[in-house]
């Protein structure tokens, strides 16, 4: 169900955050299986299962805002994206989020927050200098749009199990490096081993789901936002615009923004994702794909218009 009543819920995205919440919750079942199978005690497994999951939703936008260099602004320091803000949440008849600013060239924008009414809508400074105000604007409509659709929340938790399971895999990875080969140690690398290689299929599978979920809710987020505005070409050119942009980005500060890829508008890559496999990992649907899907909508919505 959608938090704004002016923006629609996607019936196709929140049936793939249900099927995706229940296989991480397979997911986390297998992990703490395991673990709880070499040794260690279902306290402790709980213990860990549930700080991880707490850490990631609880402080998710603070940690995100820290790794982007972002800081909320107020209405004083920032009237002109407060009032953007404050126009597109009256006319999608949602709460304001809290707004933030990343002082970093890479234009881009994102949302975060552990929930609704704790979200965060951050654009980057150089999103800001490089778009039209329609086109932020448009940007803007798009991560609202995510925080209406809730699956802010559902991609925080999702990337917790990746997180856990990466973890462990290496420490047991370490484990196994430091134990000698003795027999009264053989039970001990057998059950590290067991671990990483669980550890490894569960963060396998799990990095699948959420790459899947997160490529499906950036194309429901640009219909949304589009339709908020009553405009694709714009959010359209927006996209394009963005994406022309980012390869005059130094690599270096892209891939120090690798990490936030699954929440920003555009994905931190220099360049087109070339074969269908590389499609499989992406965090983003194609650019040719988002551009036809607006397309489609600015015809769709010329002819209601006519």
């Amino acid at each position: 169900m959608s938090y704004a009543h002016n923006i629609e819920s996607d019936r196709g995205l929140t049936l793939r955050m249900f099927f995706t919440g229940m296989m991480l919750v397979v997911m986390w079942v297998i992990l703490g299986g395991v673990l709880y199978a070499v040794g260690l005690s279902l306290g402790i497994i709980v213990i860990i299962g549930a700080a991880g999951m707490f850490g990631q939703y609880w402080f998710s936008d603070k940690l995100a805002l820290y790794g982007m260099g972002g800081h909320l602004v107020t209405p004083e320091e920032a009237p002109q994206l407060h009032a953007m803000v404050d126009r597109l949440c009256q006319m999608a008849d949602m709460p304001k989020p809290k707004v933030a600013i990343a002082e970093t060239d890479m234009p881009n924008a994102f949302a975060t927050g552990r929930s609704p009414k704790a979200a965060v809508v951050c654009v980057t400074t150089g999103i800001q200098s490089r778009l039209t105000d329609q086109e932020l604007e448009g940007v803007l409509a798009h991560e609202l749009s995510h925080v209406a659709h809730r699956d802010v929340a559902v991609m925080t938790l999702a990337s917790s199990v990746g997180m856990l399971a990466g973890l462990l895999t290496r420490v047991a990875l370490w484990s196994s490096m430091f134990t000698n080969g003795s027999d009264d140690n053989q039970g001990a690398v057998g059950a590290e081993l067991l671990v990483m290689l669980v550890s490894i299929v569960v963060y396998a599978i799990s990095f699948m789901l959420t790459m899947a979920l997160s490529r499906y809710r950036e194309l429901a987020a640009d219909r949304s936002g589009a339709i908020l505005i009553g405009r694709p070409s714009v959010l359209a050119s927006a996209l394009v615009k963005i994406t022309g942009e980012m390869s005059k980005i130094p690599q270096r500060d892209l891939r120090k923004s690798e990490a936030f890829n699954a929440f920003f508008f555009t994905p931190a890559l220099n360049g087109k994702q070339g074969s269908s496999v590389a499609s499989l990992f992406s965090t983003h649907p194609s650019l040719e794909k988002r551009l036809a899907q607006l397309d489609e909508l600015e015809r769709q919505l010329g002819h209601a218009a006519s």
